[in-house]
C-alpha cells in the first residue's frame, strides 16, 4: 500500500503522483526532482478551514506553516485558499508579500528576530509577531514607538507538555530555547509587562508543543494549560486574552507503520475541550488559530533520483547509490527519519530486495535511509522517495556545491517547474576573487 492517496500505479508499472506518471517527470525535468501535488495540497487546505467552521464557527484562522515548504507558488496557493501564513524569517515573509499575499493574515515566528526582522514585521503591517523572549518585546516596543504604531503580538508559551516524538522537534517543554515557561512564571510576568506597553497590543497567546504527533491527548491537555494561563490573565490582571494559537504538529504517513490521526478528530476533540474549559472558567471562547506545515505539504511530494550504482557487501548490506542526497534530504541524518521509498519504473513488481540508499555528498552519514525493502534496482531505473513535501527543499544546501534540484508541481494531469534547477552559475553567483 502506498503511503499517499495520490500515488498510485499505472498500466505501465510505473509510479504516479496526481495522475502523472514519474517517470515521465524524470525524464523531461531531470532528476534529482522535487514533484509536488497541487490538488492535494489544496485539499488539505480546505479539510483544514471546514474543520474550523466545523467546531470553532469559523471563529479562527488555519495558517500554514511555510517553513514546511516555502516558495511564491505555495504562498499564492495559500493566498487562494484563504489560509493565513507563518513564517519564521524576513525571506519567508518577503516571499509571502511579494505575491500579495495580506500581511495581517501572517504570524512571524523566530526565538532571535533581529531589529532589522522586527522592523520589516511593522512596516509590512504583519498581523500578529509571535514574541519569544522578554527582550524581544523591549526591543518590538522601541521600534513600534519609532514608527508610531502599535506592534500587534503574542506570546509564544512552553505549556509543559510531553508531546512523545523525537528530542529534536520537541518544543513545548520547559528545557526548549523557545518561548516563555509557565513553570517559574516568567510567562506572567511576560504578560503583566506587555499590557503596560504604550505600543504593544497584545492580542493573544501562542503554543507549539512539537512535530509528527500521533496522539491527541497532548494537543488537548496543551489547550486545557493555555486556557488555564489565559483564565489566570483576566482573573489576576483584568485583562482579557482575545485569541488563543494551538500551534501544528501533526503526524502524517511516512511508512505503513504510521497510524496519524485524522485532523478532523483532532478538531472535533481539542474544540470539546476548549468550549468546556471556556464555560467552567467563564471565559469568551477565544479566536483559534493552528499552524499546521507537514501536515498540508507532506503527504503532496515525492523526490524522484537516479540510481547510480549497486553495492554489494556480502553478509553486510546492499547500498544503491543516488544522484541526491543530504544535500537534498538532510532529514534522515538529522533525525533518522524513516520513508517509504519505490522504483518508479518498476514500481507494480514485490518489493523483494532490501537496500541502503546512499547520496553522492562526501559524507559517510549521507543516507536516505538503511534496509528499506524495495523493487530490485539497478543503475539508471528512478527511485521514487515518498512523503517528502515537507523539509526536504525547505532544508536543502548546496554541500559539496551540488546545485539544488527544481521543484515542479503537478495538477489535473500537467506539470509546471515553481522552482529553476540551480545552475553551475548559481553555486558562484556570490562568490568575490
Amino acid at each position: 500500500m502506498l503511503v499517499s492517496k495520490n500515488l498510485a500505479v499505472n498500466e505501465s508499472g510505473h509510479l504516479t503522483v496526481g495522475g502523472v506518471d514519474t517517470v515521465s517527470l524524470a525524464k523531461q525535468y531531470g532528476t534529482p526532482l522535487y514533484v509536488m501535488d497541487e490538488g492535494l495540497i489544496r485539499e488539505h487546505c480546505r479539510s483544514f478551514k471546514a474543520s474550523m467552521d466545523r467546531y470553532y464557527g469559523g471563529e479562527g484562522l488555519v495558517c500554514y506553516a511555510s517553513k514546511a515548504f516555502c516558495c511564491k507558488a505555495m504562498c499564492k496557493i495559500m493566498l487562494d485558499e484563504g489560509m493565513g501564513l507563518d513564517v519564521v524569517s524576513e525571506g519567508e515573509l518577503y516571499t509571502a508579500l511579494s505575491v500579495g499575499f495580506p500581511a495581517e493574515r501572517i504570524c512571524f515566528h523566530g526565538n532571535n528576530k533581529t531589529d532589522r526582522e522586527l522592523s520589516y514585521a511593522v512596516e509590512s503591517g504583519v498581523g500578529r509577531i509571535i514574541v519569544d523572549n522578554i527582550f524581544e518585546l523591549e526591543r518590538l516596543d522601541r521600534i513600534a514607538a519609532e514608527k508610531g504604531v502599535k506592534a500587534r503580538i503574542m506570546f509564544r508559551i512552553k505549556p509543559g507538555i510531553d508531546a512523545h516524538t523525537h528530542n529534536f522537534v520537541m518544543t513545548g517543554q520547559i528545557d526548549s530555547k523557545f518561548g516563555f515557561a509557565l513553570e517559574t512564571g516568567e510567562a506572567f510576568e511576560a504578560v503583566r509587562k506587555a499590557i503596560s506597553c504604550e505600543n504593544i497590543e497584545l492580542a493573544g497567546l501562542h503554543c507549539h508543543i512539537g512535530s509528527q504527533i500521533f496522539d491527541i491527548d497532548p494537543f488537548v491537555k496543551a489547550a486545557e494549560v493555555m486556557l488555564g494561563l489565559i483564565s489566570q490573565i483576566k482573573d489576576e490582571l483584568g485583562y482579557e486574552v482575545k485569541e488563543l494559537n494551538l500551534g501544528g504538529g501533526f503526524g502524517i504517513r511516512y511508512t505503513e507503520e504510521d497510524c496519524p490521526v485524522e485532523y478532523d478528530r483532532y478538531m472535533e476533540t481539542v474544540s470539546a475541550k476548549v468550549k468546556e474549559v471556556c464555560a467552567e472558567k467563564g471565559l469568551r471562547l477565544p479566536y483559534i488559530l493552528i499552524e499546521p506545515g507537514r501536515s498540508v505539504a507532506a503527504p503532496a511530494g515525492i523526490t524522484l533520483y537516479t540510481v547510480g550504482g549497486r553495492k554489494v557487501i556480502p553478509n553486510i548490506r546492499t547500498y544503491l547509490s543516488v544522484d541526491g542526497g543530504m544535500c537534498d534530504n538532510p532529514r534522515y541524518a538529522l533525525y533518522q527519519s524513516k520513508y517509504d521509498i519505490e522504483i518508479a519504473n518498476k514500481a507494480s513488481l514485490p518489493k523483494s530486495d532490501t537496500v541502503t540508499v546512499a547520496g553522492k555528498c562526501c559524507e559517510t552519514g549521507d543516507l536516505i535511509g538503511e534496509a528499506m525493502p524495495v523493487q530490485p534496482a539497478e543503475p539508471g531505473d528512478i527511485l521514487a522517495v515518498l512523503a517528502t513535501g515537507a523539509y526536504n527543499y525547505s532544508m536543502s544546501s548546496n554541500y559539496n556545491r551540488i546545485p539544488k534540484p527544481a521543484v515542479v508541481m503537478v495538477k489535473d494531469g500537467d506539470s509546471r517547474i515553481v522552482v529553476k534547477r540551480e545552475t553551475l552559475e548559481d553555486i558562484i553567483r556570490n562568490d568575490i576573487e
